[in-house]
């Protein structure tokens, strides 16, 4: 997601308590960065950060980190991020450096609305790829977890296969997921394909 350049970006993201600028340090580390052993839940491609902000403030119990590329996307979420949360950074990085970034200390990762590249010559640079699922095995601390919604059916088809190849078991899966159970937090284009009556497609995974 890219939007227009955002006016006083650079003020915004230099002045913000909750943007982790090197990031790199704290590899191995972020449970001390959150002073606590609280489950540590990523997400990738966060985008206007409704659905990672959401979570924190519903589940004080749970460490998140919102991850997005782009500095004029991050902005929009770090203006939206109440004061006062404990329990939420997020930094601007890309997702090929994940595996560089975290190591054995995630407990989930949520895929919301990810690039679909659509290209079959671009099918790597997808987040349910076997680069990225391959970098995911050093991330995770134990149980490996991966929460995945989209509107993009071929995305969705693609992602179930790749999850398979991967020994990742389904342990929820819905072909219209506000049909079948309405989510508490969504993100925002959740709300408007919902509101277009599009399906969201949506599975959870997990393997040990």
């Amino acid at each position: 997601m890219r939007l227009r350049n955002v006016k006083n970006k650079e003020e915004i993201m230099n002045s913000s308590n909750y943007l982790i600028k090197d990031y790199f340090d704290y590899k191995g580390k972020w449970s001390k960065l959150f002073n606590n052993s609280n489950p540590i839940y990523i997400e990738i491609g966060m985008g206007k950060g409704q659905f990672i902000i959401n979570s924190a403030l519903n589940n004080p119990n749970v460490n998140y980190i919102g991850i997005e590329k782009f500095d004029s996307v991050i902005v929009k979420s770090l203006q939206k991020v109440p004061d006062g949360i404990n329990n939420l950074f997020m930094i601007r990085a890309d997702a090929l450096d994940i595996d560089q970034i975290f190591d054995h200390e995630i407990d989930k990762i949520y895929l919301n609305f990810s690039d679909p590249w659509p290209k079959n010559r671009h099918h790597l640079r997808r987040l349910s790829s076997k680069i990225f699922l391959d970098k995911y095995e050093n991330i995770f601390n134990g149980r490996k977890n991966i929460e995945m919604r989209t509107d993009n059916r071929d995305l969705f088809q693609y992602s179930l296969v790749s999850f398979s190849q991967h020994n990742y078991i389904i342990d929820d899966i819905s072909l219209d997921l506000h049909t079948d159970n309405m989510p508490v937090v969504t993100t925002e284009y959740e709300d408007k394909f919902s509101k277009l009556e599009m399906p969201i497609y949506f599975v959870e995974v997990s393997k040990d």
